[in-house]
């Protein structure tokens, strides 16, 4: 590979972000700062097909290319057909330099066989082999341990190539599309303001107590606040939304496991007031730029937290904590989140629906 002179040389780039939904979705700044430096740059993605909503219409965008899980299950045939025509259509693009923004082993394969001029990634201690190292022509270092933002260490990828972007241009991006934003309306019911409260997450270990959940819902209510409830259509997420809910005394808009994901992305834009934990919803919250309560246990604050918009996080001061685990002694149930109290989380509510506060 040839050794980097900037990016005004560089044409094509392809950025790799092969992870969840809020792990792709915290990639959302580096395209939007490439473009606002270099404009005559095009800007792809490779993402999984189940995460492409993150960064559907994102204005940085030029080609938004997928890698479906599903193809396994179709048979081998069917699946080798689906990655030589992936990497045909990577190979149509001419990339220039590449952007590996985790320690998959597909981005160095593909860095390697696209024969890219340029190709970065972060250090990794689990990425030491010679054939790792040499796939790429630069590696960045980042912060070991709970010390640095996970937006910060993706955009270290531009720095160490020169690139300094402001502050004010590491803003997460999403959007929800005029037609989740049209097909949202009558599921709201009316236009009236509302504070969306998502209390789930597919990680139980992460989920506040559901009877601490119901009061702050029902004080809410009681200030005359419309209360929407959202969660993900899986089953244990709706059940624990339905137990929760059996213990509300008012009427609220309950919309667990009935919108899109660009649905949900268009209900937390519009909605006065974001209260969840540390999941997807918590991030498109910060992306939308909509005030935040979100409640942090076992799961790194730091690094995983609300970025850049108004936001509370409420932790406590567990020495162990983070410790990324499933529950204390492996139960799901996780004491540095249970012990956050009710109190807390409706003072912090009331600050930031006092618009006073706001930014």
């Amino acid at each position: 590979m040839a050794d980097w002179t900037s990016f005004e040389h560089i044409n094509r780039v392809l950025i790799i972000k092969l992870r969840h939904h809020g792990d792709v979705l915290l990639s959302s700044p580096l395209f939007q700062i490439l473009q606002n430096h270099y404009p005559h740059l095009s800007i792809d993605a490779l993402v999984y097909q189940e995460t492409r909503e993150m960064l559907s219409e994102h204005p940085a965008i030029d080609q938004l290319h997928c890698i479906d899980k599903g193809w396994k299950k179709q048979g081998l045939k069917f699946h080798l057909g689906k990655e030589i025509a992936l990497y045909k259509t990577l190979k149509r693009r001419k990339y220039d330099l590449v952007i590996h923004l985790t320690e998959s082993w597909r981005g160095a394969i593909l860095a390697r066989w696209l024969k890219v001029p340029f190709a970065i990634t972060r250090k990794y201690d689990s990425r030491t082999s010679k054939r790792w190292l040499k796939s790429f022509s630069h590696h960045y270092y980042a912060p070991a341990g709970n010390r640095r933002h996970t937006v910060d260490s993706h955009i270290d990828a531009l720095r160490h190539l020169g690139l300094q972007p402001s502050k004010e241009e590491r803003k997460l991006v999403v959007r929800a599309g005029s037609s989740a934003e049209q097909s949202l309306k009558p599921k709201l019911g009316d236009d009236s303001p509302y504070v969306l409260i998502h209390p789930t997450s597919r990680w139980l270990f992460k989920c506040w107590p559901e009877a601490k959940v119901a009061a702050t819902i029902n004080h809410l209510c009681s200030k005359q606040l419309k209360v929407v409830v959202t969660s993900a259509p899986a089953q244990q997420e709706l059940d624990m939304v339905q137990r929760i809910l059996q213990q509300v005394e008012h009427p609220v808009t309950d919309l667990s496991g009935k919108l899109s994901l660009k649905e949900l992305i268009a209900a937390i834009d519009q909605a006065q007031l974001f209260i969840g934990v540390d999941s997807v919803p918590m991030h498109i919250a910060s992306a939308t730029q909509t005030p935040t309560v979100v409640l942090f246990g076992p799961s790194g604050d730091k690094e995983w937290g609300p970025w850049m918009n108004n936001a509370v996080t409420l932790t406590t001061d567990h020495g162990c904590r983070p410790c990324g685990k499933d529950g204390c002694g492996g139960s799901k149930i996780s004491d540095c989140l249970t012990e956050i109290s009710t109190n807390e989380v409706i003072q912090a509510s009331e600050t930031l629906l006092d618009p006073s506060t706001k930014n």
